[in-house]
């Protein structure tokens, strides 16, 4: 398997890759060998400072090259790079008819021909190792699935931005060239919000905004607010669909830091890296690890996707998707921002028992071994939160080995392991949704799960082999509809329990690239 390590492990970009070294969490051991460098020397390869302006070239992607195949799945013919900049794996979304249905809708908006409609297509995304600790710099893994946001759109004539949903009602309509500011009150969150704050990212970050669109935005019904970062994936449509008609060429990783200022700076969200960095960077068969503290990205190939016994390029596994039929937000001193509070407090009394200086309040400054040695002056509270973040950090690198030898079973035993330090650690979930995650343990063929979010509301995720899947979520929709059934009855009969595939990375996609 060792080989088989080695070879699986790739990073995107030219040149040689420097020797691996030993990594604080394992993530190069000289058990594990890999030609991917230490996730923290990797901000040097970080993307050069942000390109102001610049002409656009043709091409149906803003996402950079996929990282190379290995040459023996290049040999057996697996194509990994679709044409246009998408994935080649066994799903392909957008489907062709869900790209007719928002150029149709733009079309009959904007009175322009179908063929000009261009479609910003943006993926939710599952985050299978490395909960909650993105806000503290930590490193966390992601994939894509095939299902998301569309955002059909044309230029405007001129700077205005006339916007239709098809999950709310209304026509949006403001102009690029108007100054925005950020909300003062969360409660004014609303759809309009994502589409100004992107025009307000861009804007504070020295970019010339001309055009405005005309556009019609949709998600899956049902998948809102379920802990799939559709709210992330909104911001990203909104903007690469004004970088385009704006003739702005902007890298991924800065387009992260623009969805970013979105969630924190625009809308007043304690929210990381984690959620924009999976849904522009993932890569069909790759699983994507971000370094939240230096924004370095690497890949990991599944070294068995040559070797699956499913169909040619097929991932041995699907994903199921749990919906809980939890909606709503708990009261805030239960929420999100209280946890990223916590974290940071433990961070600065790790810190402060040690005499540093370092005005630093997140615990991936905190060395391991610092942790272990003081770790005896937190309070409860604050103790659960950093052992959860130092024993996920743990998880993560198990689990990117684990991804390179191809080893499920063992992938999902650690899914299962961060779902429970959510749990007893975190200190997050509701009863419903813990309810649904003990569920899912339970049901055939599933090889972990875990909550997808932060474990308020929305749904679950588990990783399931292909040929149980349906048996899987027929006994997960039995089984929760006993436990819950009120909240059941409020949740279409097809949205209970999905089963879906790993999709690919956010782009735009252009009249001319209709497959």
């Amino acid at each position: 398997m060792k080989e088989a390590t080695e070879q699986a492990v790739r990073r995107p970009g030219p040149g040689p890759e420097p020797d691996p070294t030993t990594h604080e969490y394992g993530l190069a051991t000289p058990t594990t060998r890999t030609h991917a460098p230490p996730l923290e020397a990797q901000a040097a390869a970080a993307s050069p400072p942000l390109t102001r302006r610049a002409a656009r070239t043709n091409t149906s992607t803003t996402t950079p090259p996929h990282p190379r195949a290995p040459e023996s799945d290049q040999a057996a013919g697996l194509a990994m790079v679709a044409p246009g900049g998408g994935g080649a794996g066994p799903s392909l979304w957008p489907a062709a008819e869900e790209l007719a249905f928002v150029r149709k809708k733009v079309s009959e908006i904007s009175g322009r021909d179908e063929n000009e409609v261009r479609v910003a297509a943006c993926p939710y995304r599952i985050c299978p190792l490395g909960a909650h600790i993105d806000h503290q710099g930590g490193i966390v893994t992601a994939m894509t699935i095939n299902h998301g946001v569309l955002l059909g759109f044309v230029p405007s004539s001129d700077s205005e931005v006339v916007l239709q949903s098809g999950q709310f009602e209304g026509v949006i309509q403001f102009r690029v060239d108007d100054l925005q500011k950020p909300i003062d009150n969360p409660e004014n969150i609303n759809w309009e919000s994502y589409a100004r704050g992107a025009v307000y990212a861009l804007q504070n970050n020295g970019y010339d905004l001309k055009k405005g669109i005309i556009g019609y935005i949709s998600g899956v019904k049902g998948l809102d607010s379920s802990g799939l970062s559709s709210s992330a994936a909104v911001g990203i449509a909104y903007l690469l669909a004004l970088e385009n008609v704006n003739d702005l060429i902007i890298s991924p990783v800065d387009n992260i830091q623009l969805d970013k200022s979105i969630e924190n700076k625009y809308l007043g969200l304690e929210n990381g890296i984690l959620d924009p960095s999976a849904i522009l960077l993932s890569r069909y068969g790759y699983l994507t690890l971000m370094d939240c503290k230096t924004a370095s990205p690497s890949y990991v190939y599944f070294s068995e996707l040559s070797k699956s016994h499913q169909s040619p390029g097929q991932l041995p596994f699907k994903i199921l998707l749990a919906f809980s039929g939890l909606q709503h937000n708990l009261p805030k001193k239960r929420g999100y921002n209280t946890r990223v509070f916590e974290c940071k407090e433990a961070a600065r009394a790790l810190l402060c028992s040690s005499g540093s200086e370092e005005a630093s309040n997140i615990l991936r400054d905190v060395d391991p071994a610092l942790y272990e040695a003081q770790k005896c002056i937190l309070d409860e509270n604050l103790s659960r939160r950093a052992e959860h973040y130092f024993s996920e950090m743990k998880r993560v690198a198990k689990g990117r080995d684990a991804w390179a030898r191809g080893n499920l079973q063992e992938f999902g035993q650690l899914i299962s392991a961060s779902g429970r330090s959510s749990i007893l650690n975190y200190e997050c979930g509701s009863k419903e949704m813990i309810q649904l995650y003990e569920i899912l343990l339970k049901a055939p063929g599933v090889l972990g799960a875990r909550f997808s979010g932060a474990g308020f509301r929305g749904c679950c995720l588990a990783i399931v082999e292909p040929d149980h899947a349906e048996a899987a979520a027929e006994f997960v929709r039995v089984e929760y509809e006993k436990a819950q059934p009120e909240l059941v009855c409020h949740i279409p009969a097809d949205r209970r329990v999905l089963v879906c595939e790993p999709g690919d990375s956010a782009r735009v996609v252009l009249p001319d690239h209709r497959s």
